[in-house]
């Protein structure tokens, strides 16, 4: 009896494409100086319809100016909580070149006080970027009235 053994072919693969377009010019891309313009920033993208509603994750992308080269949408959850996967995370910020990230999440209740679960985050967030010369330069939790920020609490 004998053993067949299958050759894969080894040209079929799939070929992975990385690109990053943008639509605003490098002169108009707002520049973020404080946790002030990044929640006022914020509060523009973030749709004010669901900010009291449901739990969201997003991270503003920066280049080496600070300048915001765009946002990206990390997760939905629910009342109380969303997930938040570092890897959804670094996968955007390379793709756009990032060399910076703000991380910002809402809280429904309207409270602005940070979780044990949000400083976890945080620091793994903080951890894997400096893997990858990514710096976390903030965390912001927000709500429709205010703001709370690692970086400006000496959380980060």
């Amino acid at each position: 009896m004998e053993n067949s053994v299958a050759t894969p072919n080894l040209l079929i693969v799939s070929e992975i494409e990385l690109s990053y377009k943008t639509r605003v010019k490098a002169i108009d891309r707002p520049k973020i100086t404080s946790s002030v313009e990044a929640y006022n920033i914020t509060m523009q993208l973030w749709n004010a319809n669901t900010i009291e509603f449901f739990e969201e994750s997003k991270i503003l992308l920066l280049n080496n100016s600070n300048k915001v080269l765009g946002v990206y949408t990390i997760s939905s959850g629910g009342i109380s909580g969303t997930l938040v996967d570092l890897r959804l995370i670094f996968a955007a910020a390379l793709k756009a070149n990032a060399t910076g990230i703000i991380l910002i999440h809402n809280h429904p209740s309207g409270q602005l006080i940070a979780s044990e679960a949000d400083k976890a985050i945080t620091r793994k967030v903080k951890e894997a970027g400096s893997i990858l010369e990514i710096t976390l330069l903030d965390h912001l939790i927000i709500t429709n009235e205010s703001y709370f920020s690692f970086a400006d609490e000496g959380v980060l």
